[in-house]
């Protein structure tokens, strides 16, 4: 092993024919490796290189991609264990590759985002990837061709998928997890955002309905209105039980998204309330107790200093409507604290229901433009994405109209945006002849979005061999999405796996505070990249893809470890032999478990009980670890009345993981006990 110099490199991309390095030194955390860190010459592409020790090295790599371009040093900021990239990247035989994308994408800017969006999409991806290489051949001394393997989720699925359908000789293989389809922006936002606004109310009988031990009924109890928009976004595919998150769910990606949306089809807006066909014109009763055009003046501009001072969060995005995400990526310089985030009016806001709006200025240098804001508090307006050269031109004393009209036109968006036959979860948009019921838009603006991210239109056509890594509870890439990806490699006749993940949303890892409802689906993707690796190297099959069937736009699985197949165990609980118990404090419950893992999920490694639904699980003592099956019993009784959801979690582990913490494959099972005085 040996310093290494960026020497004559035979680019394929005359763009990045001239690559640096500018550092590189041994480094021991998370793990003992190398560190290169360089770029291209005459571009904004960083990237850094993680090489393990030669005696771990087994000739390949695993490269991630962010949702957006983001830093190249992400990976270093991850705490040791199971979720380091870098550690597990080592653990697996490979060096790890991570880039800054071509460069942050500002939001803020708007058209001028993306000067070139095949940059981002995959070229300054393939260009790291491609001299990593040489790097390797260098350090390793070795001349043999590295695998690749390249994983992203989210975006970053849109990305990956990308990079394999727009290249040839890059990758051997890629992970894409979490993945949407050409109509994913903005149609699986604007549909839950409806059902956000209109069932605000209903959801905690929704979510109990849904939860072990309820009626099983989620359309108890609500009107015929209130019933449609629940069964509307069932139908087009947003998993049921995910509900639980609610509170938190919010815009999500759509904040970011907005814009690009109200730019691309600008008229949608005037033609919602005015035109017959949508529900702004034909209904506008419906929104009557949420619209909201509230005139006033200017009398402050807050920076976002000022907004510190006064514990104003001056993230373009509130709170709930995070929902998870990181949205770092988006906020532009001003670090010295002048950047206006927000405004105070003379006049407050009426306390109405506001997920999104806009600032409209009626007078003064900004006349006539639209500004996203994120939340209300009081009479402050917090500013979302916006380019902070018009929020410049802002005054006090400007007239203003904040304006969620817009916001409220976007929740049914997707009725107009129906396309072929080969998504079937628009279906009942469509009449007994095939046609759509609503006014269609001229163009569907999915496809747009999803070529400015991908450079590709995800046709299933790639060199090399891709398995899918999908979460069935996901609220942002609905589940379908994958199988529709599967079907259109399948059809290319190209090589590829799907693996679901129950239990588990969008997220790398589950928020604190759900581990009583959710678990991570990394141990899936560490084990998708091992085997994907086995097959592209040695041609190795890996383990069969999940079982399931499409039923209205809801995947549903076998309840079964050996009809399920796929990675993840299957775990199921239950209490005096049902979903639920009745009793009463100090009287004792029999709680049942089995835990079974399927041909491609190892060994049985270990379980926990969670008696108070709180995420705080206790091992499962004794347990008979190494086995594919595990049954499990115990009993308990509670001190206090109260509705306790108690869960039973298993973690399996593919044999060579085992004594590592990576490939834990995890899934849980919960009942309801209701203890009364």
């Amino acid at each position: 092993m040996r310093m290494i110099d960026a020497g004559a490199y035979p680019a394929t991309d005359e763009l990045f024919a001239k690559p640096y390095i500018d550092a590189q030194e041994w480094r021991d955390d998370p793990v003992r490796h190398f560190y290169v860190h360089g770029g291209f010459e005459g571009t904004d592409t960083r990237f850094s290189y993680y090489f393990p020790p030669a005696g771990q090295y087994e000739g390949r790599f695993f490269q991630h991609v962010t949702p957006v371009p983001d830093s190249e040093t992400l990976a270093q900021r991850l705490p040791a264990g199971k979720f380091n990239k870098i550690g597990f990247s080592a653990a697996s035989g490979a060096y790890f590759i991570e880039t800054n994308g071509g460069g942050t994408i500002d939001l803020t800017e708007g058209s001028e985002a993306l000067a070139d969006p095949t940059i981002t999409a995959y070229r300054a991806n393939a260009a790291a990837a491609a001299f990593s290489r040489h790097v390797a051949q260098q350090f390793y001394d070795r001349e043999d061709r590295p695998y690749g393997y390249i994983y992203g989720g989210s975006g970053g699925a849109f990305r990956t998928i990308g990079g394999l359908e727009s290249t040839k000789g890059v990758w051997d293989g890629g992970v894409p997890y979490v993945n949407g389809s050409t109509m994913a922006i903005p149609n699986m936002f604007t549909v839950r955002m409806q059902a956000l606004r209109v069932l605000r109310d209903k959801f905690p009988q929704i979510v109990d309905a849904l939860e072990p031990g309820g009626s099983g009924d989620p359309y108890a109890g609500l009107t015929a209105y209130e019933a449609s928009v629940l069964r509307e976004a069932d139908k087009m595919g947003f998993p049921m039980p995910s509900w639980f998150g609610y509170r938190t769910m919010g815009l999500h990606g759509f904040a970011a998204l907005y814009g690009g949306v109200s730019m691309a089809d600008p008229s949608y807006f005037t033609d919602f309330w005015t035109k017959p066909g949508y529900l702004g014109h034909d209904h506008p009763d419906l929104f009557d107790d949420d619209r909201m055009q509230h005139e006033s003046q200017i009398v402050d501009l807050i920076t976002a200093a000022e907004a510190a001072r006064l514990g104003l969060d001056a993230n373009p995005f509130s709170e709930a409507n995070r929902g998870g995400v990181d949205t770092a990526f988006i906020l532009p310089p001003g670090e010295d604290g002048s950047r206006i985030v927000g405004l105070r009016l003379a006049k407050a806001p009426p306390g109405k229901y506001f997920l999104g709006g806009e600032l409209v200025p009626e007078s003064g240098n900004s006349k006539g433009q639209r500004l996203f804001l994120s939340r209300i508090i009081g009479d402050v307006v917090m500013f979302g994405v916006v380019n902070p050269e018009q929020v410049a031109q802002l005054q006090v004393g400007d007239a203003v109209k904040v304006d969620n009209s817009n916001f409220l036109a976007m929740e049914s968006y997707h009725r107009h945006q129906v396309p072929g036959p080969d998504f079937p979860v628009w279906d009942h948009y469509r009449d007994a002849k095939g046609e759509p019921l609503y006014p269609q838009r001229p163009f569907l603006v999915g496809p747009l979005f999803v070529q400015s991210t991908a450079g590709s239109q995800l046709t299933g056509e790639y060199d090399g061999k891709a398995i899918l890594v999908a979460s069935l509870w996901d609220r942002e890439a609905m589940p379908w999405q994958a199988d529709w990806y599967r079907k259109r490699a399948e059809a290319a006749g190209r090589d590829i796996r799907l693996y679901y993940t129950e239990h588990a949303t969008h997220g790398d890892e589950p928020p604190s505070g759900d581990q009583n409802r959710l678990v991570s689906y990394q141990g899936e993707l560490q084990q998708a990249l091992r085997v994907l690796a086995a097959w592209a190297e040695d041609g190795t099959a890996p383990p069969e893809s999940t079982s399931y069937r499409i039923e209205d736009g809801q995947v549903i699985v076998p309840d079964v470890a050996d009809r399920r197949l796929g990675l993840q165990p299957v775990v199921a609980l239950t209490v005096n032999g049902g979903e639920r118990a009745d009793v009463r404090v100090g009287e004792r419950v029999r709680l049942e478990g089995r835990i079974a893992a399927p041909a491609g999920g190892g060994t049985i490694m270990s379980a926990g009980w969670d008696f108070q639904g709180n995420g705080n699980y206790v091992p499962v003592d004794p347990l008979i670890t190494g086995k594919t099956h595990a049954s499990v019993s115990i009993t308990h009784m509670f001190d206090q009345p109260g509705t306790y959801f108690v869960g039973l979690q298993g973690m399996s582990q593919p044999d060579e993981a085992q004594g590592s913490p990576y490939a834990e494959l995890t899934n849980l099972d919960r009942v309801r006990v209701v203890v009364s005085e």
